[in-house]
């Protein structure tokens, strides 16, 4: 198996948006408060549990960014369209395959998948730019 390049500044900064939407996302002008609503989650417990879910996230950011520019570069992927567009499909075959039978299986509503769903969506298309656009 070939040697892919990995452009570790990119993985890092793939992170960094991740974290960002993920920030921006869960936030009062965003989804937060629906979020909120349909897991019974609040905003005490939230807190109580931020670091722990924080260092979490950030090492499971990692894994997905350097996963991607695998992913990606062993793609051949040179530029930022396309390695978008690879975002998307990961975001497809992985995220929404993993979200959507949620609905079916354990009656979540569709709300709740779609916020969730959406932040990785959003996240991984942005990272897929960054990883193939920046050789």
């Amino acid at each position: 198996m070939p040697s892919i390049p990995i452009n570790w500044l990119a993985v890092i900064v793939a992170v960094v948006i991740r974290m960002a939407v993920g920030t921006a996302w869960y936030s009062p002008a965003l989804f937060v408060k629906p979020w909120q609503a349909l897991t019974g989650v609040t905003p005490e417990s939230m807190k109580a549990g931020m670091g722990k879910a924080v260092g979490v996230d950030i090492v499971l950011s990692v894994i997905m960014a350097f996963a991607m520019a695998n992913i990606i570069g062993a793609s051949g992927i040179t530029d930022w369209l396309n390695g978008a567009l690879a975002g998307l499909w990961l975001w497809v075959g992985f995220v929404l395959a993993t979200h959507l039978p949620l609905w079916g299986y354990e009656n979540r509503p569709l709300k709740l998948i779609a916020i969730n769903a959406g932040s990785n969506l959003v996240s991984m298309v942005l990272m897929g730019a960054v990883l193939g656009g920046w050789r």
